[in-house]
């Protein structure tokens, strides 16, 4: 009988690492609207309204960019053969 071993990459992120990686993607995103925001200050023409809509716009998807793609990615972590019931293997 052979048996599994549970890989280290199988294990989810911890939650620091997740939030970390959480406010740098939000902190990127308000980085631009900000950089928006300035770029309204020379840019004229139809241009200002596509700064206008981005610093107006990336509140709402830096909020939900920051938290879908970090539960797209979370997977389930294995459980050692061992821990497994007999006959019934754990879903």
């Amino acid at each position: 009988m052979r048996s599994h071993t549970t890989n280290v990459t199988s294990m989810a992120d911890s939650e620091y690492d997740e939030r970390a990686a959480r406010m740098k993607k939000y902190t990127i995103m308000m980085l631009i609207r900000v950089a928006c925001f300035v770029a309204l200050i020379w840019v004229r023409g139809p241009w200002m309204f596509v700064f206008a809509a981005g610093a107006i716009f990336l509140p709402y998807f830096a909020v939900v960019i920051a938290n879908a793609a970090t539960q797209r990615r979370t997977r389930g972590v294995e459980r050692p053969s061992f821990l497994q019931r007999r006959g019934k293997p754990d879903a």
